[in-house]
């Protein structure tokens, strides 16, 4: 995970005084691009970890190479335990890390940097809802990608159908806890659903990965990719002012105020892949809503009207 790097990194520092982005990544195991990243997340944390440009140049901890900590101000401790605090929760080596890196402080820093650590709680269940397990298979993919190793992939699609193929796995994006797998396959990048993966091996053939790339930039393509397929069909709805955040909670980013709300009532635009995706979440609101179009999505919204009216009529 990313704050077990950062303080990684930070090791590095400390005891090189000076590394470039290119030695960090292979110290590291990860891109160039990701290193750089990193060394930008210490820096504007906080940290006294500054870029130095032209030959010899790199990216230094203000003070030089030490093992210790004794250079890091208390605002500065603080700061760095905030940022890796939250993590540690559910990962062992990161808690053994941040005891070591406690004990390498200033006495006087060691209280505010423990309560710093301390003082955030990442719940990343929602009200109502169970947490989820990180799914196993993690740890494993996880190790696959650092040591760039191509993986036997048994998959269950959107069907059951069972398949097998042998991926060069690229990274591992946890969106809302749920994990997917980025990978090279025979037919170009693949994004596969960890909760859907029935079995992985991995090999010993070099995993290939291509030049420049960057895991953060091909997830965000991957991304633009299914809003895009979410947002096929829009509808126009009038709803009260007052549950707009409401809607919005449903319908996410596809859900926009158009226009001043007009005698208390908001004119909303959402959407969804299909007039029944939409028409769904609406049927709920009963009266309060009004959808204006299209007509698919009003047809929608009568025909499961009719059903409910069919099911639960009482007769006389």
């Amino acid at each position: 995970m990313r704050a077990d790097r950062l303080v990684a990194a930070l090791l590095v520092l400390q005891a090189r005084g000076r590394v470039t982005a290119s030695e960090l990544a292979a110290e590291l195991e990860v891109s160039v691009a990701t290193a750089r990243r990193d060394l930008e997340a210490l820096s504007t944390a906080g940290l006294p970890v500054y870029p130095q440009a032209g030959r010899g140049g790199g990216w230094s901890l203000v003070g030089g190479a030490r093992t210790d900590l004794s250079g890091l101000t208390d605002a500065e401790a603080r700061a760095l335990f905030l940022l890796a605090g939250p993590a540690a929760g559910g990962a062992p080596e990161l808690r053994s890390a941040l005891r070591k890196l406690v004990r390498a402080l200033p006495g006087t820093f060691r209280a505010d940097a423990e309560a710093a650590a301390a003082a955030v709680v990442v719940d990343p269940a929602g009200w109502g809802e169970r947490d989820r397990a990180r799914p196993e298979l993690v740890e494993r993919l996880q190790l696959a990608v650092v040591r760039r190793r191509k993986v036997r992939l048994a998959y269950r699609g959107r069907t059951g159908e069972r398949t097998e193929r042998l991926v060069d796995p690229w990274g591992l994006v946890d969106k809302d806890d749920v994990w997917y797998l980025l990978a090279g396959t025979g037919k170009g990048q693949r994004t596969f659903r960890i909760d859907r993966v029935a079995g992985a091996v991995i090999t010993d053939l070099v995993a290939e990965r291509p030049a420049g790339f960057e895991l953060s930039r091909a997830w965000e393509r991957v991304v633009e990719e299914v809003e895009r397929r979410r947002s096929l069909l829009s509808a126009t709805v009038l709803i009260p002012e007052r549950f707009v955040p409401v809607l919005r909670d449903h319908f996410g980013r596809h859900c926009s105020v158009e226009g001043v709300p007009v005698g208390g009532r908001a004119q909303v635009r959402v959407a969804a892949p299909t007039p029944l995706m939409i028409a769904q979440p609406l049927a709920g609101w009963g009266a309060t809503i009004e959808v204006v179009e299209p007509d698919s999505v009003r047809a929608e919204l009568a025909r499961l009207g009719g059903e409910l009216v069919e099911r639960y009529s009482v007769s006389r």
